[in-house]
């Protein structure tokens, strides 16, 4: 069982300092190539070395081994195995690439299991050209359909449904045709169609072909070694709608062949006869039912067939199901995609979230955490680091990782780790959080603080008292015309993001109540109150009406494990009635309810008296963050206070502000057998990361607490002086942007008197010392690099075949010219996977590229790193040079060649390769030991650095260099303790050497470290770098700087956002360090 340590009694120091895999993240391992064992079983090592807890087999784009064949799982087995041997937990992974439900096309490749989606079209309509093909769900029109109506329509002068009727053919007046269609293929489902998910028949087969076939293989290890398999982003068709109500265009919709027949038995009407209210808005009698019911049912057909039914069966079969939806954000992405994003998570064993972009979804991370909650799981599991790039550092993988904790995040997936680089996989979403990257044996470190801190946060209840119940189905009333709904709608979505930042930001923890899924449980409580033969049947209401909570009232609303004090009704138009009579219920046994903005008007989507006289009754407060918070203020748990610790800012003229409520912090807290645990962390990066102050926090907990800091960086137990106020403990911390805080509260009172916060307290403890004590730390000594220097070879001429030689250009945007000319597709597209074809590619044509290298001196011993050697003649100066290989650069498919002496002036280095439709054309790197000069798209090699300033080392000669530096400087003290500040870098981290003895890594603001006692004399001081690998890997030639998304694409951007200029990252310690001593006098 995961996290089967947290049920006892009292947390164990030796647990929280050294925690086993259960608690660790477990990456996405990206399983893109041909796979070979020995590879394999070498990262696993590695993945323990860095302190994580296994990893998810994840297959992606470039897999080369067939999926799900006997050689796939001979590979899965030996993991596994070796996994166990190791300590280390194997989690599964449903699909081949994403999104989850056709096993690579194996499903689909029968046609009844195929999505089918509704296409509401003019009559005699001309077919439409379809964008791109996407790695989602989106709709792949076939053509092959069947018809299911014809409807005349009505419009008035400016839009509005005035009238619409079912005829029998397409004669007379405005008419629209309604299609049932069964989806075409695409090559990212590997030639055949994405599954339909509104199908349980479909969803048996997935199981049949995926999750049997684990079982059946690696039954044994099924709740042990094997904990749980992830499911990724299944999802409807995407939901559409016309731009404005006179356009004549097709508009898809979820549908499937039994949908007529199910959505009669729901709700006695027929969802075809009313059709046309999916599209247009009534002109009269207010909203639309249908269409409202139309969404509810789709959302629970989804629902039910593909998270329920997955759940159940691992939950029959000992296993846990984890994953996400896709489009988890907002209320718009949700109703388009799924419909909602709890219900079809509420049989996960460990519900999920996928946070890309280092973005900050307060709503998917929510959601996941409420359903967890309510369901009585233990975590919850996040995809994270996804689309971030390489240059993302340790500071903000702690910070992202932190607030999602404090969202109820137990399990990190970071995304991701690369079996290999070749071909396309290097650009499949860097960075590798894996050994391709310099920094991986230091991660550890960061695993170490979460799987503390999980220790803690997977143990007891959540203390929250306030349920919000969710508006996403008032939102589905008003999925309809563009013009005519969209202020509505992004003003629903503005009130949801607000109403979610206010609370969270205000330190008022809540949970998101999902209508559907309270439905659901309340009903599964009363059938199992209806099947104990001879109890008295009761109503749902009445289960839930007195369940203490610890709050300020008799009555309690309880949604499944977790039981609200309040509940906020957030200007929804439409609850269903059983939401209703659960409210009234819980009103008239005392318990408070808060109507926000607008009280409801209608009931399961029709107009409705009896809410509006529960909402008059409540009351109804403005929508507006002071009248929330006010109202809530009875259910605070936490305050936090801050200022600046340092005093005034003589830069700004800003003077030391008093005391003021944290607006960066969020926290969790939960009740543990006699005990409480409180997390507190920082949210959002600070403004300048390298302009950061240490925050005086004041932190007001409700009740009386002796508090232990558990330390998650160090693994240290300390007690913490408290003294108390009103019933309320007041702690004192110090921190900065990027730190958190876990305290065991227990009961009683820190009797000791605390530190008192004198000037010396500050300055030994938290190392604030005044700037005339801090000296510049001398400029370098000595450098050395930890790999060669490199020199990207990414711009070459080329001909092709028997072609003349053409003028230079970027190697993937050659790569496309010659593919758009043989009619192969391009890299960038979403190809079908290589394992579908496994013959060997005819590589019939030949390319020759010319790159042109100049020098400003001759250089020895210089090496060409470039994939498939073997299959390559090189030749310099014309000479032919051996293809011997000497080892890898950065991945094992990137070999080095040794290529001897390059000349002082100018060379030409040529390359002549066989092309076919699989051939990977890509960057090459010179190595060895030069420096490089850039001058806009023109390169230099230049002799070997001397040495390395403070200062962007990119400008002094490594303009590539993608691997780690070590600075090397001296300092004569006298006798004291040493520390130092290194307030601008640009890195993965720092670590710092006081005489050759390692003295920690130094990653978080306020960037100060204590390098110890020192003796009189002079002292060598050693900065390490560790560097990423954008100014080699990275997409260097993108312009837009602005760009959050980190794929494929943007190796390849057009128009004004491509540059032949090279856009590279600062790198290095960017400012003199600073240093001080503190004499023994002085402490």
């Amino acid at each position: 069982m995961l996290y089967s340590r947290s049920i006892e009694d009292t947390l164990d120091p030796e647990l929280f300092e050294n925690p086993p895999a259960q608690y660790r993240g477990a990456p996405f391992w990206a399983w893109n190539c041909r796979l070979d064992k020995d590879v394999l079983l070498s990262q696993i090592s590695q993945f323990g070395e860095m302190g994580m807890g296994g990893a998810h087999i994840h297959c992606r784009v470039g897999l080369d081994t067939p999926y799900l064949g006997e050689a796939f799982f001979d590979a899965v087995s030996a993991c596994k195995d070796k996994m166990k041997q190791e300590g280390l937990l194997c989690w599964l992974y449903d699909e081949d690439r994403w999104p989850s439900g056709t096993a690579g096309g194996i499903v689909t490749r029968e046609e009844k299991y195929r999505m089918r989606f509704l296409v509401f079209e003019p009559y005699e309509m001309e077919e439409e050209q379809q964008d791109g093909y996407m790695a989602a769900a989106k709709a792949v029109r076939s053509r092959k359909r069947k018809l299911l109506g014809y409807y005349r329509i009505t419009l008035d002068s400016k839009g509005m449904l005035e009238s619409y009727e079912c005829v029998e053919d397409s004669a007379g007046g405005e008419i629209w045709c309604a299609w049932l269609e069964v989806s075409g293929n695409t090559p990212w489902f590997n030639n055949q169609s994405y599954v339909n998910t509104l199908d349980k028949s479909a969803i048996d087969r997935f199981l049949e072909v995926t999750h049997e076939e684990y079982y059946r293989r690696f039954q044994d290890d099924f709740g042990t070694v094997i904990p749980a398999i992830f499911t990724d982003e299944p999802q409807t068709a995407h939901k559409e709608r016309l731009e404005d109500p006179f356009q004549k265009k097709a508009v898809i919709l979820p549908f499937t062949d039994d949908f007529e027949e199910t959505f009669k038995k729901e709700y006695g009407i027929s969802i075809l006869a009313g059709l046309p209210e999916l599209i247009w808005e009534k002109k009269s009698n207010g909203y639309s039912q249908i269409r409202y019911l139309y969404h509810r049912h789709v959302c629970e057909r989804f629902s039910e067939a593909f998270g329920d039914r997955v759940g159940e069966w691992c939950r029959n079969h000992g296993i846990a199901l984890t994953g996400h939806m896709m489009n988890e954000w907002t209320l718009h992405s949700q109703t388009m995609a799924v419909g909602e994003a709890m219900r079809p998570m509420m049989n996960f064993g460990i519900p999920g979230i996928d946070m890309l972009c280092d973005r900050r979804e307060l709503s998917t991370a929510k959601q996941a955490q409420s359903v967890a909650r309510q369901m009585g799981r233990r975590g919850v599991m996040s995809e994270i680091y996804g689309v971030t790039g390489w240059t993302f550092d340790f500071r903000n993988h702690k910070l992202a990782g932190d607030w999602q904790a404090a969202l109820g995040v137990t399990l990190r997936v970071p995304h991701l780790t690369w079996v290999s680089m070749e071909g396309e996989a290097k650009r499949d979403y860097p960075a590798s959080i894996g050994y391709q990257s310099p920094w991986y044996k230091e991660y550890r470190e960061l695993e170490n603080h979460f799987a503390r801190l999980n220790t803690a946060l997977t143990r007891g209840k959540a203390k929250v008292r306030v349920g919000v119940i969710h508006p996403i189905e008032s939102y589905w009333i008003y999925w309809g015309c563009q013009s005519h709904n969209a202020d509505v709608r992004e003003t629903l979505d503005t009130q949801f993001e607000n109403l979610i930042s206010w609370l969270l930001y205000g330190l008022i923890d809540f949970d998101f109540i999902s209508e559907s899924m309270l439905e659901d449980l309340d009903g599964q409580l009363r059938d199992a109150a209806e099947a104990k033969d001879g109890e008295q049947i009761i109503e749902t209401a009445d289960i839930y009406s007195h369940t203490f909570h610890g709050g300020c009232h008799a009555a309690n609303f309880q949604v499944g494990e977790a039981a609200y004090e309040v509940i906020v009704v957030p200007g929804c138009v439409t609850l269903r009635e059983h939401t209703y009579k659960r409210l009234q219920k819980f009103h008239s046994q005392g318990g408070r309810i808060l109507f926000l903005g607008t009280a409801p008007s209608c009931m399961e989507g029709r107009e409705s008296v009896d809410i509006r006289r529960l909402a008059e009754e409540c009351g109804v407060i403005p929508f507006q963050r002071e009248s929330l918070l006010n109202s809530l203020e009875p259910c605070r748990d936490i305050d936090m206070f801050t200022e600046n610790a340092e005093g005034s800012d003589p830069s700004r003229m800003k003077h030391r502000e008093n005391q003021k409520r944290a607006k960066n912090m969020f926290y969790q807290m939960r009740v543990d057998k006699g005990a409480e645990w409180l997390f507190l962390c920082h949210v959002n990066k600070p403004a300048n990361e390298d302009i950061t102050y240490t925050e005086r926090l004041t932190i007001e907990i409700k009740g009386e607490y002796r508090p232990s800091l558990y330390d998650t960086v160090s693994g240290n137990i300390t007690e913490c002086a408290a003294c108390y106020e009103n019933g309320k403990t007041m702690i004192t911390a110090y921190v900065s942007a990027h730190d958190s805080l876990l305290y065991r509260l227990a009961p009683g009172r820190y009797m000791e008197a605390g530190a008192a916060e004198t000037p010396s307290f500050l300055k030994n403890k938290c190392g604030i010392w005044p700037d005339e004590a801090k000296k510049l730390l001398p400029e370098p000594e000595h450098f050395s690099l930890e790999e060669e220097n490199c020199c990207l070879l990414d711009l070459a001429e080329y001909a092709f075949d028997e072609g003349e030689w053409q003028p230079e250009e970027e190697l993937l945007r050659a790569d496309n010219r010659f593919r758009k000319a043989l009619g192969y597709p391009l890299r960038m597209e979403a190809l079908a996977q290589p394992w579908l074809k496994q013959e060997e590619d005819e590589e019939v044509h030949r390319l020759r590229l010319r790159f042109r290298i100049d020098t400003e001196i001759a250089i020895e011993d210089v090496y060409l790193a470039l994939e498939h050697p073997e299959k390559v003649q090189i030749y310099l100066n014309g000479n032919l040079c051996g293809n011997e290989e000497r080892g890898w650069y950065v991945d094992q498919s990137i070999r080095r060649i040794y290529l001897g002496r390059i000349q002082k002036g100018k060379n030409l280095l040529e390359l002549y390769m066989p092309f076919g439709e699989k051939t990977n054309v890509e960057w090459c790197w010179l190595l060895g030991r030069f420096g490089v000069k850039v001058s806009g798209r023109k390169k230099r090699l230049t002799a070997y650095p001397g040495v390395i300033y403070y200062g962007d080392y990119v400008t002094q000669g490594l303009p590539f260099y993608a691997g780690n530096l070590v600075y090397e400087t001296s300092v004569e003290t006298e006798a004291g303790e040493l520390w130092t500040e290194i307030s601008r870098y640009r890195g993965a981290l720092l670590q710092i050497k006081v005489d050759g003895k390692k003295k920690g890594n130094l990653i978080y603001a306020p960037y100060r470290m204590n390098l110890g006692k020192v003796r009189a004399g002079k002292h060598k001081i050693c900065i390490r770098v560790f560097g990423n690998r954008a100014n080699a890997f990275g997409p260097v030639h993108n312009a837009d700087r602005t760009e959050t998304w980190y794929g494929p694409n943007l190796w390849r951007t057009r128009g004004n956002k491509w540059t032949y200029e090279y856009r590279l990252e600062e790198m290095g310690v960017l400012s003199a360090p600073l240093y001080w001593l503190v004499k023994d006098e002085e402490e």
